[in-house]
């Protein structure tokens, strides 16, 4: 039967082809998965955020028992019941003031991509921009509703802002609209490159002469390698609403909470971005489960709303396996080449041979390690000579196991060559 075309693409089919290599393959190490560390996940942690989040309704919010039932086991407001404690969270952690009103909390970050995606898509005219190598997922959702992805070249400083107000003029020049830049200024998925200060304050600026916004996307910025401060964020330097902000649980609470949100404070028929959006969750979602927000609600209280200090221990596992990655691989791979992040999960690596699907069930069948092609992140438009190594998921113990194992590969492909 006929499908919908982009069903075929690989942006859609990319996050799959991992998860069934991996189930072909359990013994395999993997360093492809970016999911957080496991390390400290505790069943007893659920039934404590719940109890903590419903004495916070009821002494807080002055609720009723059976306001309480409601809040938890009823159908939601659409735009979120945790949105004060999400604007807390903001300012605590990122200097980010923005109202609740403004926020919208979405079954994990991809439905916010959807959600801002669909709202910007206002003709077949319409454009996204996106930092390349790109986050499968802003690609994938922008296949959904036909929205056409144009790359900016990403190069040492993140974002090559020369070739963002190129792509700009050019999509003008051809008759489009170019709505809005994609990006991961920090510790980026799949590059691992972060925007310095000075690049932050130039993208926003040429994004306010060129009429762009900007999504950014950040869930990896908790987690730097070393103790300096951290850069704002765009939001938190954004003084014209020219950013709309993409949020996540996922890395910094409860995965399988699946919850996220977006910051959209710009103004938009009658109010703000935020209210559009919800309009559009309304008809996909409904909601998002109130259950889901009350576990995150939960962990953000007994942190007193702050992630940095919810997640200490869980950044002490990213910097220790960020340092045995890197170092394993120089230790290994000598005539090889890798980026050196200063934080997040992700490092990438150039190869000297064809890194495609093919070889990565090659790798997991005959060496029992796992990785991520790059060509996935370029939308099979390059990359294809290098790899993704994740060493967010993976213990202490797997990972020199893991890089004796890409060894072994590397090694059988040369002497084949």
């Amino acid at each position: 039967m006929n499908l919908f075309p982009a069903l075929e693409d690989s942006a859609l089919t990319s996050m799959n082809l991992l998860n069934e290599v991996a189930e072909r393959h359990p013994a395999a190490i993997s360093f492809a998965a970016g999911r957080p560390t496991e390390e400290h996940f505790s069943y007893a942690d659920i039934g404590r955020y719940l109890d903590a989040y419903r004495t916070y309704l009821m002494q807080d919010k002055g609720y009723t028992d059976a306001q309480v039932n409601r809040e938890l086991m009823q159908y939601g407001r659409t735009a979120g019941v945790i949105n004060d404690l999400v604007a807390r969270n903001l300012l605590v952690d990122e200097g980010i003031t923005a109202s609740p009103s403004s926020i919208v909390v979405t079954v994990g970050c991809q439905e916010a991509m959807f959600l801002v995606l669909r709202a910007l898509r206002a003709s077949s005219s319409d454009v996204v921009l996106a930092v390349s190598p790109t986050y499968v997922g802003l690609t994938g959702a922008a296949r959904l509703v036909d929205m056409p992805v144009l790359p900016v070249r990403s190069g040492p400083a993140g974002v090559d802002l020369e070739d963002f107000v190129a792509q700009v003029r050019r999509a003008r020049a051809a008759g489009l609209r170019p709505r809005a830049l994609y990006l991961v200024p920090e510790f980026a998925n799949p590059s691992g490159v972060s925007l310095s200060l000075e690049t932050r304050q130039r993208l926003l600026a040429l994004a306010e002469s060129e009429d762009v916004l900007l999504l950014e996307d950040n869930p990896y910025g908790l987690f730097q390698r070393g103790f300096a401060t951290r850069p704002p964020t765009l939001k938190a330097l954004d003084t014209s609403a020219r950013v709309i902000y993409l949020g996540s649980f996922a890395k910094t609470a409860v995965p399988g909470a699946r919850v996220g949100y977006v910051v959209a404070d710009q103004q938009a028929g009658s109010g703000v971005l935020a209210l559009e959006l919800a309009k559009l969750k309304s008809m996909l979602t409904v909601n998002t489960s109130p259950i889901a927000q009350a576990v995150v609600g939960g962990k953000l209280l007994e942190h007193g709303c702050s992630l940095v200090s919810a997640n200490v221990r869980e950044a002490t596992i990213y910097r220790r396996n960020m340092s045995l990655l890197l170092n394993g691989l120089a230790s290994r791979f000598p005539s090889l080449s890798w980026t050196v992040p200063s934080g997040g999960f992700f490092v990438v690596v150039s190869v000297d041979f064809r890194a495609d699907d093919s070889m990565l069930a090659y790798s997991a069948e005959h060496f029992g390690v796992l990785w991520t092609p790059m060509h996935h992140f370029y939308g099979g438009n390059g990359g294809y000579g290098q790899l993704r190594l994740s060493c967010s998921a993976v213990t202490a113990d797997q990972i020199p196991e893991g890089l004796d194992r890409l060894a072994g590969l590397v090694s059988e492909l040369r002497r084949a060559a």
